[in-house]
């Protein structure tokens, strides 16, 4: 009977009182709560509600939007943007984070800086990668100096919120040298700067490739290698990619700042190749 009386005083509450009390919900919840009762139900599926979910530029993505797309609520446009969509002529792709509804990023290798990317000898870009999101991709041919570079700032994330930075790559079949030593990586916003190492190889196997009569010459670089920070591994995606995490920072929302990430590998004289680059991704991380 208690649970009976509860639920008459809620579908005597307005409609727009429901949806009051559901904007300070999560959308899962509020999807469950749409469970209670026919009022819920309704007040639940309203358009106004679904606003209050949807990132506050919401319509600004739309324009960017490389194909458009066709939904008839603002909830099942809430639900389609939790698919990566490429926007700003295919060179980013933006997404609703599915757990946390914030917003998530990814920056093509056409947005990166890329040291020699545009030499045809040491860089070759190609077209349609295998499961890649974007129109292009990069392959590294041969280099000496590896150093990858992103940049995007503070004011497109979602505020009061940690994201972590991460390289999304590919190791080809011929990939040599990229694992000899480790490869520094970094975030930087403001004052604040994490810092790491990663050995871009599969699985973080930890066997020595250097022959013999060069391990002494490879143990003196590797400790040329800023170890500052923790040491990250390739972790495998279910998209058919590999990710590096850069390193995290704290997105405020007041105040405007610029976050650069980077992975380089710049102290080592040895040649590296195989490594193919789709972008930088930005998405929330989970705080426990």
């Amino acid at each position: 009977m208690m649970a009976d009386k509860r639920e008459m005083k809620l579908d005597l509450l307005p409609e727009d009182c429901i949806v009051q009390i559901l904007s300070f919900t999560s959308p899962h919840d509020a999807s469950q709560l749409s469970l209670v009762s026919t009022m819920v139900r309704d007040a639940a599926l309203s358009d106004v509600l679904w606003e209050k979910f949807l990132p506050s530029y919401y319509r600004e993505i739309i324009e960017r939007l490389v194909l458009p797309i066709a939904f008839s609520s603002k909830k099942e446009l809430f639900l389609k943007l939790f698919k990566p969509l490429l926007i700003d002529g295919g060179s980013k792709s933006f997404s609703i984070d599915k757990t946390t509804s914030k917003k998530c990023y990814m920056l093509s290798a056409r947005e990166l800086s890329i040291t020699w990317s545009t030499n045809p000898l040491y860089w070759c870009w190609k077209p349609r990668l295998l499961h890649s999101r974007f129109p292009e991709g990069v392959e590294l041919i041969m280099v000496c100096w590896l150093e990858i570079k992103g940049k995007i700032n503070t004011r497109m994330l979602s505020p009061r919120t940690t994201y972590g930075a991460y390289l999304i790559v590919n190791l080809a079949g011929r990939a040599f040298g990229l694992d000899s030593l480790p490869s520094e990586v970094s975030v930087k916003v403001g004052d604040h700067e994490s810092k790491g190492i990663v050995y871009l190889r599969r699985n973080n196997r930890k066997q020595e490739l250097e022959m013999v009569i060069m391990r002494h010459r490879v143990e003196t670089l590797r400790s040329r290698v800023d170890r500052g920070g923790q040491e990250h591994v390739l972790c495998e995606r279910d998209d058919g990619w590999l990710e590096i995490e850069l390193g995290e920072f704290y997105c405020d929302g007041v105040n405007d700042k610029q976050v650069t990430m980077c992975l380089r590998e710049i102290k080592g004289e040895h040649l590296k190749g195989g490594l193919i680059v789709e972008g930088i991704e930005l998405r929330p991380k989970l705080i426990y």
